[in-house]
């Protein structure tokens, strides 16, 4: 076998926008279209948020405008405005910022300079503009090149930076911003800055009350066991809840402002806090398990340059809070045994309703002990004997943390369809697993029945959310089900399952419904596939001569060589989204429950009759 050559010429040295373009996953994750609330595109806008935050966060600047329109987004925020003579080197060249000086950015968001040049080197269209001192500078680059460099000129505006960026679609495919995952990112930043105020589009965010907030925008009063716990320190907030109906753990965890989805050090050592508090309050040795069941809560700290395990800063590896302050652990630990434990003993009224609660739960572990025992067995052997889940190789080594955001998991119907999926898909990121028949309508079972039914015990196996969604297998969960009644029905069913037991896999953005198409359309030169009836009409329109239209009937239909295109790059995802006017127990009695007049009127309204057209073209 003939040996490459290997010379000086092999050696290339990249420049900072080379770099960004060419492993863009390891400044801003995974890129995405859109569809899924930690795609790039929110990244981007996130890192551009994240400047104006600290510029508050350091007292100036108490508003941030915000406005996106089709693929343009615009940031402005009133703080000190850049240095005028730094403006071009702040957004273009690497190790270059305002928070490397810890004198002026203490407890920031990010420390390593990257932020906006991400931002810049990742879109075709990027301004900057500072102003301060009754003065202003901007630059436009495209794709982190420098096109356009302004001379200084006086102003009457008011002091601070504007961010112009369009994302560039060769990078991120076919995206479009979704307003829920933009006003969600917006509503953690006005939990975490009381205070602030946020104006997206012309609608006003803020907050008064901070993480309590949080847990009242996200849950029902109903749903709550006893009034939110708000407690607050120096560097500390948190906000504790049990949930009457909820089964597992939900936590929202920040740091320095930063949504750390995965958890972290500081997570894990409030885990802990509350297990021991509660343990020491009721002199007690609860189990934990018992003590956590149900509980909603919300804890956010400020640490002294803290290290996050990516350049996404979604989970948090510090185990120090900086200065002379102790550990992240001890920190929490201290708190939580003092302000947790006084607030219980002034409040007896919630103490016995959480104990009520623990005693409760630690009775249902036990009658469950023995079934529990016997389905993670059954799980087990299914895994290695019946393949009804074809893993991925993510979890293997290295990938486990590199790529775990790409991690996805189809839940299909049928050996043809789950076959085509198996033979089409990456093999290092996406897993399928398989359901035999219907699944059980669960609305108004317990817990026992994930336990006794061999469809849902293997899947809460492979999601490995048994106890808590800390350690899920997979970052995208995607019903994957034929375009007919029954897949229709199917999709429903698997919905009541999670919203029954595991809501905060809809409520953290992770469940999803795949996409795909219903026709396709094509002649001797091209082939077009649609997704809709107008589609459909659209590629007719646009092929010339005698086109052949084929109706896709079931995922069985579409050849392992078609779903690539289906489940890779052009994949298409639906997330499934929680009407926050409604709580989830309304939403599973009013679609799951008996057959009310108010359901089958709301059927005869929503009825659509699909009439095929042959057409002759």
């Amino acid at each position: 076998m003939a040996q490459s050559q290997y010379t000086e010429e092999n050696i290339r040295s990249l420049d900072w926008k080379e770099h960004i373009r060419l492993r863009p996953g390891m400044y801003i994750g995974k890129l995405g279209d859109g569809s899924s609330a930690d795609d790039g595109i929110y990244i981007l806008l996130k890192e551009t948020i994240d400047n104006s935050i600290d510029e508050f966060v350091m007292g100036a600047g108490k508003t941030i405008e915000i406005s996106i329109q089709g693929d343009k987004v615009i940031v402005r925020d009133y703080g000190r405005g850049i240095p005028l003579g730094k403006v071009v080197d702040v957004v273009s060249k690497m190790n270059t910022g305002g928070k490397y000086d810890t004198r002026a950015f203490k407890k920031s968001v990010g420390l390593n300079g990257v932020g906006t040049k991400a931002v810049n080197a990742l879109s075709t269209f990027f301004r900057v503009e500072s102003t301060r001192d009754g003065k202003s500078k901007s630059a436009e680059f495209n794709l982190g090149e420098l096109k356009n460099e302004e001379l200084l000129e006086s102003t009457s505006r008011r002091r601070g930076t504007k961010i112009t960026f369009t994302p560039d679609e060769a990078i991120f495919k076919k995206y479009r911003f979704r307003n829920e995952y933009v006003e969600r990112l917006l509503k953690n930043y006005v939990y975490l800055n009381p205070g602030l105020t946020i104006l997206f589009n012309g609608e006003k965010y803020y907050s008064e009350n901070g993480l309590k907030d949080l847990l009242e925008d996200n849950n029902s009063t109903e749903d709550m066991l006893y009034p939110i716990i708000h407690l607050k320190g120096n560097d500390i907030e948190v906000a504790i809840t049990h949930s009457k109906t909820q089964y597992s753990e939900e936590y929202h965890s920040f740091v320095n402002g930063q949504h750390t989805t995965q958890g972290g050090t500081h997570q894990s050592a409030f885990r802990e806090a509350i297990v021991r508090t509660i343990r020491d309050f009721y002199g007690k040795n609860y189990d934990a398990s018992d003590i956590r069941k149900s509980i909603i809560s919300a804890i956010s700290i400020k640490v002294m340059e803290p290290v996050f395990e990516s350049q996404t800063k979604t989970k948090l590896g510090s185990t120090d809070m900086g200065g002379n302050l102790p550990t992240v652990r001890t920190y929490i630990n201290d708190f939580i045994g003092k302000q947790l434990d006084n607030y219980l003993h002034k409040n007896q009224e919630t103490a016995e309703k959480i104990q009520r609660k623990i005693m409760m739960a630690e009775k249902e572990r036990k009658e469950l002990s023995g079934i529990r025992k016997l389905a993670r067995e059954r799980a087990k052997k299914a895994s290695l004997h019946n393949k009804k889940l074809r893993d991925c190789r993510i979890h293997l080594g290295d990938m486990k943390n590199e790529r775990r955001l790409d991690s996805t998991l189809f839940i299909t119907e049928g050996d043809s369809a789950s076959g085509s999926i198996t033979k089409s898909r990456d093999v290092n990121t996406q897993a399928v697993f398989s359901l035999r028949g219907k699944p059980l309508n669960s609305y108004g079972m317990s817990k026992k029945i994930v336990y006794e039914n061999e469809e849902f015990n293997l899947l809460q196996a492979a999601l490995n959310i048994e106890e808590s969604m800390e350690d899920l297998r997979y970052n995208n969960i995607v019903i994957a089900t034929d375009a007919d009644v029954d897949g229709m029905h199917i999709r429903l069913l698997l919905i009541t399952f999670f919203l029954q037991f595991f809501p905060e896999l809809i409520k953290e953005n992770h469940l999803y419904i795949l996409q795909t198409p219903l026709f396709r359309v094509r002649n001797k030169k091209e082939t077009i596939y649609c997704y809709s009836d107008d589609e459909k009409y659209s590629a007719l329109n646009k092929l010339t001569g005698k086109a052949e239209i084929t109706r896709f009937k079931g995922l069985g239909e579409i050849s392992p060589d078609e779903f690539k295109h289906f489940i890779g790059d052009d994949i298409r995802l639906e997330p499934i989204m929680l009407d926050k006017a409604l709580s989830i127990e309304e939403l599973l009695k009013f679609y799951m429950g008996k057959n009310t007049p108010d359901r089958q009127e709301f059927i005869i309204n929503n009825l659509k009759v699909e009439v095929d057209l042959v057409e002759d073209n």
